[in-house]
């Protein structure tokens, strides 16, 4: 099992935390690559199906197989109306269990840098998609603070508090996914920014959406005394962008990469 796998295994809480943000970057994401209606699409790496249901929407795939190593995330992906073209199953992205060229195009959502070793997983992908289908991922870039929860991050590191968010934060960076790709034998290969407004009615909803106990800072959360929790509110109310009717609002992104199969 991946490390995300292990750390996002409930697909509901998840769907609060992260999955918002997703779609809507995976909706941008899905305009740049720009495929035909009508293929048969892998979501490498689905978790809760939140990319998967934008894929069906706006893609028209005749199929779309979801494979992920959380059975939590998957059972929280077979309930979403939106995918129910979906197939959805256990799997490693490192070791797909699929046959060389059963699939059209192939995607990776928010996924690299929990991989132990991203190009053998694009190697992976682009030996079960044809010859000329797409290898495409896309993954909030980590190193320079385009994680959606960024201010917490900083607020937790300003009490000293450093838990590591992914085992290989390092490959979100633009030219390592390209240079990802490049060593999967990918050609055609362009990669661009994906820029997200990150939108909170007010602070609770902010808490409450971030704290949730959750991969490593929602772990982090879960075990700070009730005097800890209050002070990283109170440093959290000082430095969010809040806005004169309540509302916090400031700007996530994440970096892409697509290429085709030689």
């Amino acid at each position: 099992m991946s490390e995300a796998g292990a750390l996002f295994n409930d697909g509901k809480a998840y769907e609060r935390l992260m999955g918002r943000w997703s779609k809507l970057a995976g909706a941008q994401f899905l305009d740049w690559l720009d495929a035909p209606e009508g293929l048969r699409w892998i979501d490498v790496g689905c978790g809760n199906g939140a990319f998967t249901e934008v894929l069906i929407a706006r893609c028209a795939p005749t199929a779309v197989t979801g494979i992920d190593p959380s059975p939590g995330q998957l059972d929280y992906a077979r309930t979403r109306p939106g995918a129910k073209l979906a197939q959805f199953q256990l799997g490693d992205a490192q070791t797909l269990p699929f046959a060389d060229n059963s699939f059209d195009a192939a995607s990776m959502a928010l996924v690299i840098t929990f991989i132990r070793d991203p190009v053998k997983a694009a190697r992976e992908m682009a030996r079960v998609v044809k010859p000329g289908g797409i290898i495409a991922t896309y993954m909030w870039d980590f190193p320079a603070g385009g994680f959606p929860i960024n201010p917490l991050i900083q607020a937790l590191a300003a009490m000293g508090i450093k838990p590591t968010a992914a085992s290989n934060p390092d490959a979100s960076r633009s030219e390592v996914m390209r240079s990802t790709w490049e060593k999967a034998g990918l050609q055609d290969i362009d990669a661009r920014i994906i820029r997200v407004p990150i939108v909170f009615t007010d602070f609770d909803d902010f808490w409450v959406s971030n704290s949730v106990p959750m991969g490593s800072y929602g772990q982090a959360i879960a075990g700070l005394s009730p005097r800890e929790r209050e002070a990283l509110k109170t440093r959290l109310r000082e430095r969010l962008p809040a806005r004169g009717d309540g509302r916090i609002a400031y700007e996530a992104f994440a970096n892409a990469v697509k290429g085709r199969v030689a």
